[in-house]
């Protein structure tokens, strides 16, 4: 039996063309990636996408337009699953009340499970900025549509 993973992420990027990241410490494994999560089961990914938003930034957002779906296997570094990532371009409904961060892993508390925001211009987005290979890859296809698109 093979398990897969659905993940769902949102690419918010502010009117100063800025990117939010997420930095987030699990049991130790410190990593860097978009705002999004898991689909839990009965979900479609919008609603996951909209719930993690709320979840984790405390704020809703308007789903704009899909920018990218995994197209290359991807084994989960948590577990034996396939991860299969879905990426939407979103903007925030109301104005994002988070502490944002200046640098990496700059956490308010302690605990096991820890998570803060920052920005990044998309001009200066590295591939080293995020973790997982397939946020990786959204920053190649991201920095190539910016560059196009401007």
């Amino acid at each position: 039996m093979y398990n897969f993973n659905v993940r769902v992420y949102g690419l918010l990027i502010n009117e100063k063309g800025q990117i939010l990241l997420s930095d987030e410490e699990e049991y130790g494994f410190r990593f860097s990636k978009f705002p999004g999560g898991g689909l839990e089961y009965g979900e479609g990914l919008i609603d996951a996408l909209k719930r993690e938003f709320i979840e984790e930034c405390n704020t809703e957002v308007e789903v704009l337009e899909h920018f990218y779906t995994t197209d290359f296997f991807i084994k989960s570094v948590f577990n034996e699953s396939q991860v299969i990532s879905v990426y939407y371009i979103v903007k925030p409904i109301s104005e994002l009340v988070l502490n944002f961060k200046e640098n990496i892993f700059d956490f308010d508390e302690e605990g096991d499970l820890l998570q803060a925001f920052r920005w990044k211009e998309v001009t200066a987005l590295e591939i080293e900025d995020v973790t997982f290979p397939t946020d990786q890859k959204v920053i190649e296809l991201l920095k190539n549509k910016w560059q196009k698109d401007r």
